[in-house]
């Protein structure tokens, strides 16, 4: 399914685009809304500088960067109802700061602390899922559950162009399909996985159409124009809510960075393939679309960079302060009861502790 309608350019005027863009509709959302999103993506992009910065120094471990791809998780954080549910992969930041979660947290997170997941004002929303696409069948099974209560409520699940290649993610959308669940699968296409480009990952034309084996729908999306992913996603979003069952929305974007700091994209990827897509920031779109629309100006700019800079640095600080968790953590979530095997283990790394201290 394709629409071949208008998008917005880096300067905000409107221009025609390519048949993978969607209706931004930018008459619905007010002046408001627009700020709102453009601060939440700065604060992404502000987030991701710092938490590369802190791995390159020894202060975090590996991290993976949204750098250009801010557009599609701010467009599905957005889009989303309060009491839906996000299952994300590793590069949802933007998504997850919309919908409550702290930057300290995911600090702690990328840092080595699972207490980074335990999110304190977003309590229903999945953890950031590292293994490729195993998080898909979490996401059908949350959506089964949902329709098995009568609730009218939404899982929107994210992953990358390369999870398409997985089993897990097709048998995951094809029982979605069978039974009409009421899930959103996005892909977040940055044309990479790692060191494989899209067209050596899969011969399809577009990802898209990998829905239509499983019965449902599948849509492309300019992944680099905010408004358009809000809208795309926001109708697949109330669509399934209706009882229309699950869609696949391929955000069409760029990996700009590194796939994350344990890797060289120089090795593989071309500069000038890089600096390209520069032209499409998605951060430099939403601005210039507020500039073109009279509501947006240098003081203001300025005003948000130092206010996104101040949050994260005082999120940076929380992260540092706390105390790290003793060894025997480990344990504490693994079973409901603990084996008496595990439970000696556990009361021996206690007793170390104690000791070393």
């Amino acid at each position: 399914m394709h629409e071949d309608v208008g998008s917005v350019a880096v300067d905000g005027a409107r221009v025609d685009a390519p048949s993978h863009a969607s209706e931004s509709r930018p008459s619905a959302l007010g002046a408001d809304e627009l700020v709102r999103m453009y601060r939440a993506m700065v604060l992404t992009r502000t987030f991701d500088a710092k938490a590369v910065a802190l791995q390159r120094t020894g202060r975090s471990g590996t991290f993976a960067s949204s750098l250009g791809q801010e557009a599609v998780a701010v467009g599905i954080g957005s889009a989303m109802g309060a009491d839906d549910l996000l299952v994300p992969s590793f590069r949802e930041q933007g998504a997850q700061f919309m919908r409550g979660v702290e930057p300290a947290e995911l600090f702690s997170f990328w840092g080595g602390d699972e207490r980074g997941s335990d999110f304190a004002a977003q309590r229903r929303d999945f953890p950031i899922g590292i293994p490729i696409g195993t998080h898909v069948a979490h996401a059908v099974g949350a959506a089964l559950a949902m329709q098995l209560r009568g609730e009218p409520r939404v899982a929107v699940c994210v992953f990358g162009d390369g999870a398409t290649s997985r089993g897990d993610v097709y048998e995951s959308m094809n029982y979605a399909g069978i039974r009409r669940l009421p899930v959103v699968f996005v892909v977040n296409n940055n044309q990479w996985a790692i060191s494989v480009p899209r067209a050596r990952q899969s011969a399809a034309a577009t990802l898209a159409q990998k829905a239509t084996a499983c019965g449902f729908d599948g849509v492309q999306v300019d992944g680099n124009d905010v408004l358009a992913v809000r809208s795309v996603v926001g109708d697949a979003i109330e669509r399934a809510r209706r009882g229309g069952g699950p869609m696949l929305v391929e955000a069409l974007t760029y990996r700009l960075a590194d796939h994350t700091t344990a890797d060289d994209a120089s090795r593989y990827r071309p500069d000038d393939e890089v600096s390209a897509q520069w032209r499409n920031d998605p951060v430099a779109r939403l601005r210039g679309r507020l500039v073109h629309a009279g509501v947006w100006g240098r003081d203001r700019e300025e005003q948000l960079l130092a206010e996104c800079a101040a949050v994260i640095e005082a999120a940076v600080e929380e992260y540092e302060a706390r105390r790290p968790e003793s060894a025997a953590a480990i344990f504490d979530s693994l079973y409901a009861v603990l084996p008496v095997a595990y439970a000696a283990q556990r009361a021996e790394l206690i007793q170390r502790g104690e000791t070393d201290g």
